[in-house]
């Protein structure tokens, strides 16, 4: 039934076809758990009991190799396809990276974080190979981890638990909660969390992830965060397909948390400076009271000016919808070199003759490059008194 509806997947006849009759090479993990649950995988991942090198080569397509893990990474046109040899994991030290030993499947199946994940189906013969609580919890829809120390070895699985509970609407089993709400960071690097928050945030839900979390381990949240902050669906629904969504999202959440705070924590988690600002701009409502107070178009694109789209978004209302789908895209037909052709004289005066003739405009009082030029020279010539 497995490998039936892997062949029904994009790549997924080029991956059987490049497995043929070879025995060692398994499909496992969430591309298992979503076929059994009738949900479409995001990546094929398989589990080879041995070198990858083999199939690497009948595989095809632009692969990436990682030696240290024995992993790689294989791109058929769009599909992603990741490989790992069969292996055990130790951690010298929680959060620490994992150090590499290969074994059998069936040590591999219980490296695994959750039960759900620790599935294999042998693809070339369709045989099922699964840790002992796996089927049964995927037919109650539980998350199970597989191990008391689950959560210390590798704590992005906080972020992992949450982010699967949400997606495929599982519970959370009593004792993966106790073990979640005692998890800290340990040695892990601001940067794989950071990973795990954008991951979230691609989630079709990423504000039910964010609680989640909170739920599971509020410490794993900085003081002041919002998973649910009010006006957000607006504030999206403004910004379109324009824009970064998950950084509005991101910077919603954030309205709470002291700006200190806030900047400190994206830079540990691996955000660039533009990223940074445009959450921590955004999360300040830097424009809303202007925004929201202004009477007349001019003063709509005077208070939304220089601002990211994003936190134009945030602001919400009328004028915010009005800057982002009218007035953002309203210009003059003249510039500099119109009024220096006109006679007005070089200097700071063009510069006012050419904001108060965008003025008229957007107020709709003049329109077209001759009224725009006659309002501009008028302009310069009284700054020039």
């Amino acid at each position: 039934m497995v490998v039936a509806k892997l062949a029904e997947l994009p790549a997924g006849q080029a991956v059987i076809d490049a497995v043929g009759n070879d025995a060692s090479v398994w499909l496992v993990g969430g591309a298992v758990r979503d076929l059994m649950l009738d949900r479409t995988p995001t990546e094929i991942d398989l589990v080879v009991e041995g070198p990858l090198d083999e199939l690497l080569e009948r595989l095809g397509g632009e692969a990436r190799r990682f030696e240290r893990f024995g992993t790689a990474t294989v791109l058929l046109g769009e599909v992603r396809v990741d490989l790992a040899s069969a292996r055990t994991e130790t951690y010298a030290q929680p959060g620490a990276l994992p150090e590499v030993a290969p074994a059998d499947l069936e040590n591999d199946l219980r490296r695994r974080d959750f039960s759900v994940n620790a599935i294999a189906v042998r693809i070339s013969d369709g045989e099922l190979k699964a840790d002992p609580a796996a089927l049964a919890d995927l037919e109650q829809g539980t998350l199970r981890v597989l191990t008391q120390h689950s959560f210390l070895d590798d704590p992005t699985r906080l972020w992992r638990c949450a982010r699967y509970s949400t997606r495929l609407g599982f519970n959370v089993d009593p004792q993966t909660k106790s073990l979640a709400a005692a998890a800290t960071a340990g040695a892990i690097s601001g940067e794989r969390i950071g990973d795990e928050l954008r991951l979230a945030l691609r989630e079709p839900q990423p504000t039910a992830v964010f609680a989640a979390v909170e739920e599971l381990n509020p410490a794993a949240l900085p003081e002041g965060f919002c998973p649910a902050p009010q006006g957000l669906d607006e504030a999206l629904e403004l910004l379109g397909d324009e824009g970064r969504s998950e950084l509005l999202t991101l910077a919603a959440c954030c309205k709470g948390v002291e700006l200190d705070l806030l900047t400190r924590w994206l830079d540990y988690l691996g955000f660039s400076a533009d990223e940074r600002d445009l959450v921590a701009i955004g999360s300040r409502w830097v424009t809303a009271a202007p925004l929201r107070n202004a009477q007349t178009p001019a003063q709509i694109a005077a208070a939304a000016s220089g601002a990211p789209i994003e936190a134009v978004a945030l602001c919400g209302g009328d004028n915010a919808r009005r800057w982002l789908e009218q007035l953002r895209f309203v210009e003059l037909e003249i510039g500099g070199d119109d009024l220096l052709a006109a006679g007005a004289q070089p200097g700071p005066a063009i510069g006012a003759g050419l904001s108060y003739a965008l003025e008229l405009t957007l107020n709709g009082e003049i329109s077209g490059a001759q009224k725009q030029l006659e309002a501009a020279l008028k302009r310069c010539g009284e700054a020039a008194q």
